[in-house]
């Protein structure tokens, strides 16, 4: 009898997870099966799966061979540059202003909060208006002052500078919060103890504050690292890649590969080595974090 009741509680919990299953394999295992094996030939989407042509490492050459993929990379490395300090260092701002026992701190926390659950595409469309250079609200308010703005999008020294920017705005909000979320998970026993042993209010901040956050911190960093690898959205709305390719990413190429190009054994070839790229990123960081990230005990 018992075993039988061990029985029919595996084939219950097979039962319960069987439709999640057939969901992942549909949707989640066999495409990735299918982009391996495609990056290997020159499909273009319009013939059958029975001629496929296979190619061996070709397209894998040509992604670090291509003007276009190089150009993408390129500009990715440029928008990490720019955007993950700034991020980091305006979250931890944020993040402590939001901290303050002050009259309506929820309505300012729900305030920095609002872009973050916008859609892409409605804040994309907006700012497009905001950075125009002949109409823009932007080069308004610089008229105003006697400052003459630059053709924000058209211009290949500002359109990445731009992108920038509106990304930094949109995703302040997620990353204050969580940040936020940390500092209010520090205990106050640790600033006192700081107190009577009479640190200043700098080395509260690099002593307790700065490693008692750097879990989150860490958390923070890995997931905007992840996210601005896969830059897509504001780039293809706001610029389509231009000027001249001066905001092309590597996701945008893959989308125009497959999708516009028909070359759809190219752009599986180029999301795979955007996988590899950021799987390499991802276990850098992980073997980091034992240098510089306290975890409390």
């Amino acid at each position: 009898m018992v075993g039988q009741r061990k029985w029919n509680r595996r084939m219950a919990v097979v039962v319960f997870l069987l439709p999640a299953l057939a969901l992942l394999l549909a949707f989640q295992l066999v495409p990735m099966i299918s982009s391996v094996i495609i990056s290997f030939t020159d499909w273009d989407m319009l013939g059958k799966w029975t001629n496929l042509h296979f190619i061996g490492w070709d397209n894998y050459a040509k992604v670090f061979g291509d003007e276009k993929s190089l150009t993408s990379l390129r500009n990715v490395v440029v928008f990490l540059v720019g955007y993950m300090p700034s991020i980091t260092l305006l979250g931890m701002l944020f993040a402590v202003l939001l901290n303050r026992g002050i009259i309506g701190i929820k309505m300012y926390r729900a305030a920095v909060f609002v872009p973050v659950i916008t859609s892409w595409v409605a804040v994309s469309i907006v700012w497009r208006w905001l950075l125009n250079g002949q109409s823009g609200l932007l080069n308004y308010l610089l008229s105003m002052i006697g400052i003459d703005g630059p053709v924000w999008l058209q211009d290949d020294h500002w359109a990445l500078v731009a992108i920038i920017a509106v990304t930094i705005w949109k995703d302040i909000g997620f990353v204050s919060i969580i940040l936020l979320a940390g500092l209010q998970d520090i205990s106050d026993d640790y600033y006192e103890a700081a107190d009577l042993d009479g640190a200043s209010a700098w080395s509260k901040l690099w002593r307790v504050t700065v490693p008692m956050l750097s879990p989150t911190l860490f958390f923070v960093v890995t997931i905007s690292l992840i996210n601005s690898f896969q830059l897509f959205d504001q780039v293809l709305i706001m610029t389509n890649g231009g000027p001249a390719g001066a905001t092309s990413t590597i996701v945008e190429q893959v989308y125009k590969n497959a999708f516009q190009f028909n070359k759809m054994g190219f752009a599986a070839a180029q999301s795979w080595v955007l996988f590899l790229i950021i799987f390499t990123v991802t276990m850098v960081m992980q073997g980091l974090q034992r240098r510089w990230v306290v975890y409390e005990r």
